[in-house]
């Protein structure tokens, strides 16, 4: 397969390289410790490892830059399956590499890729993959270049991403409406306060128990100004007619536009549809992922924690014949999700196939 011939162009040297100059390792182990908490902070760390393999790794061609970055996709993969944001970054990067090799190497009169056109729609980048280059393999002078503006302008993109979000909230929210949302989220946060500066409306804040993170984004939204109800979970389904608009996080959204959410979302999104309340999705680009959910493969999908959060220690030798399960996520279908607002626009579940192609080499998901 593609992907494994790239692996096996690493030569000790280069994985001995890509390992001190970047730091690999002490990401790994803090992505198996669960040390790393927060899917920008994960996204900047891995970008931060990436720019330090471009300037300071040994590579000469494209390719050998593929196969370094592949080598700390896989590395990034294996230390924390579930976690989706680092490989996504290491994919997107990838994707920025071939394109840049492209485009330098159709500046040269002659270049095989000199009638390459990048903005093909995606019928002609399906159908057409035979015309597009595979041997990266040329040196060029300016792709080093290239390849580090690229990475400055994903860089400021993953920066002003919260502030891109939250600028289209006046899109999503009238004056007087009753939101309500659950969890705890970065992009919602933002999205609420940025709204709440122009325009009155009320914010229903779920518990999201038993982890209890929407207690902390309601007192945040409170102290912003926001008239703001905390509930429990369990009354979601009972005030859901007194709801304008459903707008939640999500941990990832998958190739089918369906939702990695924290627990209970699945609820919540199964109650807006029952009452035919809308269920937006604020989330940043780069938790786009080119990954499905087999059926239902819990144990490939989700994240499973300690049962005390849901059953007291003390209270286990009364239930010595239950076995308590306390997932981190739930899959929220396509069919219950209105749209997505991204750092890029707003977008429809449909639409993720297309954002896939712009986001990631189908060649660097699908060997």
């Amino acid at each position: 397969m593609e992907k494994k011939s790239e692996m096996e162009q690493l030569t000790e040297d280069q994985i001995s390289v890509i390992r001190e100059i970047t730091q690999v390792d002490k990401l790994v182990e803090d992505l198996k410790l669960g040390k790393v908490n927060g899917c920008y902070l994960k996204a900047f760390r891995t970008m931060d490892l990436i720019q330090k393999g471009v300037q300071g790794c040994s590579w000469k061609s494209a390719q050998d830059l593929i196969a370094i970055f592949t080598c700390l996709g896989d590395l990034l993969s294996k230390a924390d399956p579930v976690e989706r944001v680092p490989t996504n970054m290491i994919l997107r990067i990838l994707k920025g590499i071939r394109d840049e090799y492209v485009t330098a190497s159709g500046k040269k009169p002659g270049s095989k890729s000199t009638n390459f056109d990048t903005e093909e729609s995606l019928t002609k980048m399906m159908i057409s993959d035979d015309a597009v280059i595979h041997d990266y393999t040329q040196p060029l002078t300016d792709l080093k270049e290239n390849i580090l503006d690229y990475l400055n302008e994903l860089d400021s993109e993953l920066e002003t991403s919260i502030e891109n979000i939250a600028a289209k909230s006046s899109e999503q929210i009238t004056s007087g409406q009753v939101i309500l949302t659950t969890g705890k989220s970065k992009s919602v946060e933002a999205f609420l306060k940025y709204a709440a500066k122009t325009m009155t409306f009320q914010v229903i804040v779920a518990e999201s128990e038993p982890s209890g993170n929407g207690t902390e984004l309601a007192n945040k939204l409170a102290e912003a100004g926001i008239s703001t109800q905390l509930i429990p979970d369990s009354a979601i389904f009972a005030i859901m007619p007194r709801v304008n608009k459903v707008i939640i996080g999500t941990h990832s959204v998958m190739a089918n536009g369906g939702l990695k959410a924290i627990s209970g979302s699945y609820a919540l999104a199964y109650a807006a549809k029952n009452h035919s309340v809308p269920l937006t999705v604020c989330t940043p680009i780069f938790k786009i992922t080119p990954n499905y959910l087999i059926s239902h493969d819990q144990v490939a999908f989700n994240k499973f924690v300690s049962p005390h959060q849901v059953l007291q220690f003390n209270e286990a030798p009364y239930a010595t014949e239950t076995e308590v399960v306390n997932p981190v996520f739930d899959y929220v279908p396509p069919e219950l999700v209105n749209g997505f607002v991204t750092n890029w626009g707003f977008y429809t579940p449909s639409y993720v196939y297309r954002l896939l192609s712009e986001l990631y080499h189908r060649k660097d998901y699908l060997s």
